[in-house]
């Protein structure tokens, strides 16, 4: 693995010569989607990626975080996905332990050149190309519902406490998304990130693609 800080998606498959092998995979695109009305908000090329809701104070919107990986770049064609596990870094929160899902994104979506300064939770313009609350791809095309379009049911689970790194360990849906991923790679549009939303002040910010901490 890269370093600490970086996001990665073990892989743990097998041929069809029976060879068990593994692959660790680092994202290829990542992003915020910060709750606003016009989609005026992003940080595609940011350091950090959020969850949950910001306290009262900031208005208690909703931050849900988006990460792809190149399957079918990282996993040879035919091999039988047999286990996966993805590891975070989540570096900053004022909130006890949350839980922390990731479920099937079902739209293609997009990473700007949006860049927040600071500590990041209040985002950046959102610019051509970026996802945002209400786009996929901004000045393109829209989500069907704001906030993202991706499965109700979650593909793993995991509660997230004080600073540190975080795996989210192999299920069996895990398993699925990836396998129909590398089998169908028109169908990858990654997992969206989602925390506590439930109450204001639960939000977890996580080292993104672009960080080298």
């Amino acid at each position: 693995m890269r370093n600490v800080g970086f996001a990665a998606l073990l892989v743990a498959l097998t041929l069809q010569t029976s060879l068990a092998q593994q692959a660790v995979l680092t994202p290829v695109k990542d992003n915020t989607l910060y709750q606003t009305a016009d989609g005026s908000t992003s940080n595609g090329v940011g350091q950090y990626l959020f969850t949950g809701r910001v306290a009262s104070g900031g208005g208690g919107a909703i931050r849900r975080g988006l990460l792809k990986f190149d399957i079918a770049a990282g996993v040879p064609a035919g091999a039988a996905v047999t286990s996966v596990s993805l590891r975070l870094n989540m570096s900053k929160t004022i909130s006890v332990a949350q839980t922390v899902v990731l479920k099937k994104v079902t739209a293609d979506w997009g990473e700007g050149t949006s860049n927040a300064d600071l500590n990041e939770g209040s985002g950046s313009a959102s610019t051509t190309g970026d996802a945002t609350w209400i786009h996929r791809f901004k000045g393109t095309s829209n989500w069907t519902t704001a906030g993202g379009d991706f499965v109700a049911t979650a593909s793993a689970s995991l509660s997230v406490d004080a600073a540190g790194a975080y795996t989210w360990t192999s299920t069996p849906q895990l398993v699925a998304d990836v396998q129909g991923w590398l089998t169908n790679p028109s169908t990858n549009f990654g997992w969206i990130i989602i925390g506590n939303e439930g109450g204001t002040g639960t939000s977890k910010r996580f080292y993104s693609r672009e960080n080298d901490a």
